[in-house]
């Protein structure tokens, strides 16, 4: 059996899916092939349903939970590690509303979602690939950027400054880690294959941890223009337990962040079964 996985070439993406696609583990007679792309692209293959496995924003998820359900290992939850709200020039959250644009990391992304939790209004948002986002306030084509991924270790190295921190914002109105992104499989594939495909990919992210340096030549590959020191400040805050299973704390902050979503308006209803059991 061959199944299609969509993963980032972000250093925690490689870093848990490394064992997993190389067969440094026993993958159980599954074999894989794999795309590399940025995760507003992967939401958009979900959307399609043109993909096996993928790693998906939380917020993307609640489009298609109907088609997807969410794999117990693989995901990106954490204290202290949600995106920033960043700017040229000193602003206050107060004066987020009145701003003509902020830049932000896609439409679908979780990121997104907190900001509009965050804000009950908000000015202009134009989409950037995450990377751009910085360079885009220094040239002053945006007055606010939300910063994802490795770019919460550069942005004051530019001489950028924080607006908000906007995991510290769910993290003190709901008491639960902040939840990014997981590992989805479509619904279509058989529940013993799910639930195998849960098992390999629990033994990924372990082997990982065991044997960290095994995933460097993968990570490296991808992450060309990283610094080092970046690259595994990047898989330390982003890998953690709730990689390895995301446990019932893990499960109630996504279920809770899909629901305040629907609050709002901004999400559908997501189905009662949503995870892989």
């Amino acid at each position: 059996m061959k199944l299609t996985v969509g993963l980032s070439t972000c250093p925690n993406d490689t870093f848990i899916f490394d064992a997993m696609l190389h067969h440094k583990i026993d993958t159980q007679g599954i074999d894989f092939d794999y795309i590399m792309a940025d995760v507003e692209e992967l939401n958009r293959l979900a959307f399609r349903g043109e993909i096996d496995i993928t790693k998906i924003s939380f917020h993307a998820y609640a489009y298609i939970a109907d088609k997807y359900k969410i794999l117990d290992s693989g995901s990106a939850l954490g204290r202290n590690n949600g995106p920033l709200l960043i700017s040229k020039r000193q602003i206050s959250p107060e004066q987020v509303p009145n701003l003509n644009t902020i830049a932000i990391p896609g439409k679908h992304t979780t990121a997104n979602l907190l900001l509009h939790l965050a804000f009950d209004k908000l000015p202009l948002l134009k989409e950037y690939l995450f990377s751009d986002i910085e360079e885009a306030l220094i040239k002053e084509e945006v007055d606010a950027g939300l910063i994802i991924h490795e770019t919460r270790f550069t942005y004051q190295q530019r001489g950028l400054k924080k607006i908000l921190d906007l995991g510290e914002f769910w993290e003190q109105t709901t008491g639960l880690p902040v939840p990014l992104g997981g590992i989805i499989i479509h619904r279509k594939i058989d529940s013993k294959i799910q639930k195998k495909i849960q098992e390999i990919l629990r033994s990924s992210v372990q082997f990982a941890f065991e044997n960290p340096n095994e995933p460097y030549k993968f990570i490296r590959q991808y992450a060309q223009e990283m610094d080092d020191q970046v690259m595994y400040n990047h898989i330390k805050l982003y890998v953690n337990q709730f990689t390895i299973s995301l446990g019932n704390e893990g499960r109630k902050s996504i279920r809770t962040l899909l629901e305040k979503g629907h609050q709002i308006g901004m999400l559908p209803q997501i189905p009662e079964q949503i995870f892989v059991d």
